[in-house]
């Protein structure tokens, strides 16, 4: 097993939907709480999260993304006062290559045990990026939007030192890098 430490620098929870439809009918009015931390239930999700138990999203019923690939955008578009919460996903991690969790078990100790999760597939960024971020948002994150995942323990992560241990070693120089694109034969 490879242990990498990393930082929990947000955990957020919606208790209601804000981005349903298109970018031009303008995002829901629900709150999006930054908390301290959070509880996770197996199988279910966040406890008090908009998708909590909602069987459609079994496998994002928790979602991460990177911090690094927070300020990639930050830095591609030259943005300022904008915050993390707009990226649409729950947890935002330093110090972990998500992609390279696909497919993977993992668990995160954020000093309350080590709580499990599978990482599912790959978050596809929305066209909700180009209004929420900057235009050109939605296409910088292509195979860098973060990790849909299934949350295997109960459990509580909380923001700060957290360790998370995985079969595979994680590669810290590509966090910020997209997915590779499929090849077609032929």
């Amino acid at each position: 097993m490879f242990v990498t430490e990393c930082v929990i620098r947000h955990l957020y929870v919606s208790p209601g939907h804000n981005y349903f439809g298109r970018p031009k009918d303008g995002p829901g009015d629900h709150p999006t709480f930054d908390a301290a931390q959070i509880e996770v239930r197996a199988g279910k999700g966040i406890v008090g999260d908009r998708y909590f138990g909602v069987a459609a999203h079994f496998d994002a019923q928790i979602t991460f993304v990177a911090w690094e690939v927070f300020a990639a955008v930050v830095d591609e578009f030259g943005l300022e006062d904008v915050a993390p919460h707009l990226m649409r996903r729950n947890v935002v991690t330093e110090g972990v290559n998500l992609n390279q969790l696909l497919g993977q078990e993992f668990t995160i100790d954020a000093g309350h045990g080590p709580v499990r999760f599978a990482g599912a597939k790959p978050c596809s960024p929305c066209a909700w990026m180009d209004a929420m971020l900057a235009p050109g948002a939605h296409k910088f994150l292509k195979g860098r939007g973060g990790l849909r995942a299934r949350v295997l323990s109960d459990g509580v992560l909380a923001r700060g030192p957290a360790v998370l241990t995985s079969a595979v070693a994680l590669d810290a120089g590509s966090i910020a890098q997209p997915l590779p694109r499929p090849s077609l034969p032929g």
